[in-house]
């Protein structure tokens, strides 16, 4: 690992698990441009590093990801040639999470909203706080929901309900995202560490040509949709970033009223 490149993400190595930890807390972990340059090829380093078995994936701070920073969005917005490398660097985050054969374990310590949610429920075990809320409000703020979220949410939860939350961009806390089985524990804060490690300690301890093979079985079918999707789905998403109704969104958030969309 070349730690010393990562600017926005702090590693801590505990035996054979290695814990990663988003670093940008003054804006909850929230990813701007040079964050995710950082962020994409984050998986593919771990994947290879020889010293670990296990990935924690957390947060610093009061939430674990944001997602996407708005100063970000609105560079794209008006600078479209930028996209191109945003396209590229979303596929090769998403797809090192599902090359990387090590199992990652999501300590969830806050909030996964949009690029957050996204990284969160790609870990193999989720672990959340009960005060943690995840969702994809890509379409809340006029984006398709392209680099990640249409892949995933459909294969935890079915097309119902990820239609339902990926269409109107509500969040869910962690209590119900465990029932629906979009994660896999909702425990108390001060349980969080004690749980994720506990998972941790227990797939570092597994025999690793065995669970690595088998995390690779499984992700297969999870490569297959994103390869099918995710061109379309960043190219959608692409189109919709330099939309009106992303300035528009935006804008209404900041100035704190409701926004006018007029499909453009």
């Amino acid at each position: 690992m070349h730690f010393d490149r990562y600017k926005f993400v702090r590693f801590e190595r505990r035996g054979r698990i290695i814990l990663v930890t988003l670093s940008r807390p003054d804006q909850m972990n929230a990813v701007s441009g040079e964050m995710h340059k950082e962020l994409a090829p984050l998986f593919h380093d771990l994947a290879h590093d020889p010293d670990s078995d296990v990935i924690v994936l957390t947060g610093e701070g009061r939430a674990f990801s944001a997602g996407g920073d708005f100063d970000l969005l609105l560079e794209q917005n008006a600078n479209p040639h930028l996209l191109h490398n945003a396209v590229a660097e979303a596929k090769q985050l998403v797809f090192g999470m599902l090359d990387c054969n090590k199992p990652i374990v999501g300590r969830i310590n806050g909030d996964a909203v949009g690029l957050g949610c996204t990284l969160a429920l790609m870990c193999d075990v989720i672990v959340a706080t009960e005060t943690a809320r995840f969702g994809d409000p890509h379409v809340k703020v006029g984006l398709t929901a392209g680099d990640g979220g249409a892949v995933i949410w459909p294969q935890l939860v079915g097309f119902a309900r990820a239609k339902q939350y990926l269409l109107s961009g509500d969040l869910l806390d962690a209590k119900e995202a465990e029932r629906i089985g979009l994660i896999n524990f909702a425990v108390p804060a001060e349980e969080l560490d004690a749980v994720a490690f506990r998972w941790a300690d227990r797939l570092a301890r597994a025999p690793q040509l065995a669970a690595r093979s088998t995390k690779t079985i499984i992700n297969m079918e999870l490569k297959r949709i994103a390869q099918a999707q995710m061109d379309a789905g960043m190219a959608y998403e692409a189109m919709t970033m330099i939309s009106e109704d992303l300035r528009e969104a935006i804008d209404a958030m900041k100035s704190k009223r409701k926004p006018n969309f007029t499909g453009r």
